[in-house]
């Protein structure tokens, strides 16, 4: 395949190529010395890589969300709604407004209330690795447990939860550059039936509110405004995907690469107290997104380069994690490192939303693995997901 000198490609930036989605920080690093700006022909992007400039690309105002509907839009129609009416894909003012109106709801308050119960399902769960001699740590905890949690904050009960993993599963299987036409499919129709869920759940909460998120989101009203029925569809989707497939990809990418060192994972044993920095450290080391795409609204100078008004620029997150400009030692996952300003929960004004709430997720998982499974070991090499934009492994086998 040809392509310009200078591109991503040539410095083997390739998500189609199976060692490349394996492992692509050697790449990254070629990125970061060669071409801390590069083009990207396969999706007509620029690709920045170096943590100084995707830090301040997040945060720079002439740069924002700009929401591409997938074509056909009759054909994509139910999954486009779930995205343009996102927080997520909007830009001021629309992201002001929408932002402010969840945040009423979305109080450090509800989430600070959350960690006794995150913290019993959480000793459940591996309670229940530790009955069965252990197995598949993704199925068994990583996975489960965001599910249950934002369930709970949206009051989704019973067997329905079982209905989520797949649905979000389908959905955010589009956003990879590899998707083909029967992940589309699976996408549109996990739209269509995530949304009709959910407008019954609506109507059922205006009748019947609860102590849950969901209801507030419903009943809430600031300044004579409200979040109309599209919005709120959007919004419990981007609670739920952006919820736990993070949650879930940070869990295993970070016990992996805990216990791929046994010397690392007993750090953590022998002080469970570590586990605030041993989440931050698994965001950054392995984090489970790897690129954030941002527009241009004027011309803008990055690194060695131009990026011009209505380009679109994709800010290598997993790179910029992994910069030794700004990390000490940062292919190595440090264990209690201190300082630590990565980028996985992104920056400016969208910064992820539930970042409060994930960490208290994850700190209460690995406290509970460290303290209730301390000799917890790999008992396989676990198997990778084959996915460039959400890093994450199939399985994470384990013995106890």
């Amino acid at each position: 395949m040809s392509h310009a000198p200078g591109s991503a490609t040539d410095y083997g930036f390739d998500p189609g190529d199976p060692a490349f989605r394996a492992d692509p920080y050697p790449a990254y690093a070629r990125l970061r010395e060669h071409a801390p700006l590069a083009w990207y022909p396969a999706r007509g992007w620029w690709l920045a890589s170096r943590h100084a400039e995707v830090d301040a690309l997040l945060r720079d105002r002439r740069l924002g969300r700009v929401f591409v509907p997938r074509r056909p839009t009759e054909r994509f129609a139910p999954w486009n709604l779930l995205n343009e009416h996102a927080m997520l894909e909007l830009e001021p003012p629309d992201h002001t407004r929408l932002r402010r109106l969840v945040s009423h709801a979305f109080t450090p308050r509800r989430v600070a209330g959350m960690r006794e119960r995150i913290r019993t399902l959480t000793d459940a769960l591996t309670d229940e690795l530790l009955e069965a001699g252990g197995g598949d740590l993704l199925a068994t905890l990583a996975e489960p447990l965001p599910v249950a949690v934002i369930a709970e904050l949206l009051g989704i009960e019973g067997s329905d939860r079982d209905l989520l993993r797949p649905w979000s599963n389908a959905i955010v299987a589009l956003y990879e550059p590899q998707a083909d036409d029967t992940a589309a499919e699976a996408a549109v129709a996990a739209s269509v039936a995530f949304t009709a869920y959910l407008d019954e759940l609506i109507v059922e909460r205006r009748s019947r509110p609860g102590d849950d998120l969901l209801s507030a989101l419903v009943a809430l009203q600031v300044e004579g405004d409200r979040l109309s029925r599209e919005e709120l569809i959007a919004t419990a989707v981007l609670l739920l995907n952006a919820g736990h497939e993070a949650s879930v990809n940070v869990i295993g990418n970070g016990m992996a690469a805990l216990l791929a060192v046994p010397e690392r994972y007993a750090r953590l044993v022998a002080d469970p107290g570590l586990a605030p920095r041993v989440v931050e450290e698994a965001i950054r080391y392995d984090g489970p997104l790897s690129v954030f795409t941002r527009t241009a609204f004027e011309d803008v100078e990055v690194a060695s380069g131009t990026v011009r008004s209505g380009e679109v620029v994709g800010l290598l997150l997993g790179s910029a994690n992994r910069d030794p400009a700004a990390f000490d030692a940062a292919d190595d996952f440090v264990v209690d490192r201190e300082v630590n300003p990565h980028v996985g929960f992104g920056a400016g004004i969208h910064f992820c939303l539930g970042a409060a709430l994930a960490r208290v997720e994850l700190q209460e998982a690995f406290t509970a693995l460290a303290v209730r499974a301390p000799g917890l070991h790999l008992s396989a090499d676990p198997p990778r997901r084959d996915a460039f934009q959400f890093r994450g492994y199939r399985q994470l086998p384990v013995g106890v």
